[in-house]
C-alpha cells in the first residue's frame, strides 16, 4: 500500500512509501482509508520531529510513522476479540487525541513512556494518510473510534468532522458565570454567551468554522475580522441567511476596524466572547483589551514555540473577571456532536473544502498549506489513482462520488 509517512524532522523527510499493508492482530481491527485531511497540526510535527511532545523521542529515522490525524474509514478486517464491534463494512471517523497511554512500543519513547497518557492518531500511531490504517489497541480502549450515524454522510465530510471536534472542544472552554439577582447563587455555563457579542479574529479555514459553530449560541453580534477582504466576502455570503435565522447580526470587517466595531455594538462594555484563532503574538495580547467584564478570550491559534509567552494584564483579570482558556483538540464526545451536526446538516462541512486530491499530492498539499495557498481544507483521497490537485467549490456527496468513481476507473 501507499502510506505518507516522516522520516524524521524536516519537509524533506516526508516521503510517500510503499510498504505492507499491516495485519492486525486480536486486538486491533484493519480500516480502508476513504478520505484524508491535511492539517495544520503537522507543521508543527514536521518541525518539531522526535521532541514533539507526543513523539517523545521515538527515533523517525529508524521506525517512521504514517502522517494523517483526520480521515474517514470503512472497517475490513477485525481481530476475534474486536470483531463483534468492529464489523466489516461499517464506517468510522477517528478521534486522532487517544486518551490512553502507549500500550505498543513504549521503548521507543523517552524513559519508556514514563509519565505518558496521551498517544495519538497520525504522530506514534498510525494515521490515516496511507491505503489503509491499523486501529490499535490504545485507539480502542479510549473509545476513538466513533460510527457514522447515516451511510449518507460523504467520506470527506467525515474526515472534516475532526477539525470540527475541535472547534467544538474549543468553545466548550468558555465559561460565563451569572446571577438572576444580587442574592443569588452564581450559575456557570460553558459555551459562548448567547445573545453577547462574539469576535473571531482570523477567518482562515478553521475561524471560518469558528464562526459558523458560533451561531449555535445565537449572539446578538458576531463579528468575523481578518485582514483579507475575499475571506470576509466569504463569510457575509455563507453564513448571512444562517444568521438571520439566529436572529443574530453579522458584521465581517477589516481586522483594523475591529476594536471600533467591538466598541459600537457593545456600547462601550466589550466582547463577552473572542476566539482568537491566529496564532499571532501580538494579535493575542490585545484581545485582552476587547473583552468586556466577565469576558472570555480563548487562545485557539497556537504560537510557536518561543514565541509563545504573552504579556497578561492582571489587573484586567482581577478588576473585570476576564478568562483566558484554550484546548488542544477534541474528544471523542466531541467528534460524536461533529457527526451528529454534519448527519443532521446543522453544519455544511463542503462549504469548507477547498481542494481535492490523491495520497501522492500530499507533499505538494502540506507545501501549499504551510504557505497558506489555500481558502479552506485540502482532502485527499488514498484509494483512487494519481491525480493532480484539483480546487472545488461546494463539494457534496455526489460530487465526491463523480470524482472517485471517476479517479479510480
Amino acid at each position: 500500500m501507499q502510506a505518507v509517512r516522516l522520516h524524521g524532522r524536516g519537509f524533506e523527510n516526508i516521503k510517500v512509501d510503499t510498504i505492507p499493508v499491516p495485519e492486525p492482530n486480536d486486538n486491533q481491527a484493519l480500516a480502508r482509508v476513504d478520505a484524508a485531511g491535511v492539517c495544520t497540526s503537522i507543521l508543527k510535527l514536521i518541525a518539531q520531529g522526535s521532541e514533539h511532545t507526543f513523539i517523545n523521542g521515538w527515533d523517525l529515522s529508524r521506525f517512521p510513522i504514517i502522517l494523517g490525524d483526520e480521515g474517514s474509514i470503512t472497517i475490513v478486517k477485525a481481530g476475534k476479540n474486536v470483531a463483534k464491534k468492529y464489523q466489516l463494512g461499517k464506517r468510522f471517523a477517528a478521534q486522532p487525541a487517544v486518551d490512553s497511554p502507549p500500550i505498543n512500543f513504549r521503548e521507543r519513547f523517552y524513559r519508556d513512556a514514563e509519565g505518558m497518557e496521551k498517544v495519538a492518531i497520525g504522530y506514534s500511531l498510525p494515521g490515516h494518510l496511507a491505503q489503509y490504517m491499523l486501529i490499535t489497541e490504545e485507539t480502542i480502549a479510549a473509545d476513538c473510534l466513533l460510527p457514522l450515524p447515516s451511510d449518507d454522510i460523504p467520506y470527506f465530510a467525515g474526515a472534516l468532522c475532526e477539525p470540527l471536534s475541535c472547534v467544538i472542544s474549543a468553545q466548550d472552554r468558555h465559561l460565563h458565570i451569572s446571577q438572576e439577582t444580587p442574592i443569588s447563587p452564581r450559575v456557570p455555563r460553558l459555551g459562548i454567551r448567547p445573545r453577547g457579542v462574539c469576535v473571531i479574529v482570523g477567518a482562515g479555514p478553521m475561524g471560518q468554522m469558528h464562526a459558523e459553530a458560533a451561531l449555535r449560541f445565537a449572539p446578538s453580534n458576531l463579528i468575523v475580522l481578518d485582514i483579507i477582504p475575499e475571506r470576509l466576502k466569504q463569510i457575509k455570503e455563507r453564513l448571512s441567511d444562517k444568521a438571520r435565522l439566529m436572529d443574530t447580526t453579522l458584521h465581517a470587517e477589516l481586522a483594523k476596524d475591529g476594536p471600533e466595531l467591538i466598541k459600537t455594538v457593545s456600547r462601550g462594555k466589550g466582547a463577552d466572547d473572542i476566539i482568537a484563532a491566529v496564532g499571532i503574538r501580538k494579535v493575542q495580547t490585545e484581545c485582552q483589551q476587547w473583552l468586556a467584564k466577565g469576558g472570555v478570550l480563548n487562545l485557539f491559534g497556537g504560537l510557536k514555540r518561543g514565541e509563545h509567552i504573552i504579556e497578561l494584564d492582571t489587573l484586567r483579570v482581577h478588576y473585570d473577571e476576564i478568562r483566558l482558556c484554550g484546548s488542544s483538540g477534541g474528544s471523542p464526545a466531541d467528534m460524536a456532536e461533529a457527526l451528529r451536526m454534519v448527519s443532521e446538516h446543522k453544519f455544511d462541512t463542503g462549504a469548507y473544502l477547498d481542494m481535492v486530491g490523491s495520497l501522492d499530492q500530499f507533499p505538494k498539499a502540506i507545501e501549499m498549506v504551510k504557505n497558506t495557498a489555500t481558502e479552506g481544507k485540502i482532502v485527499l483521497y488514498p484509494q483512487i489513482r494519481s491525480t493532480e490537485l484539483l480546487r472545488v467549490k461546494a463539494w457534496d456527496r455526489k460530487a465526491e462520488a463523480d470524482f472517485v468513481t471517476q479517479k479510480k476507473e
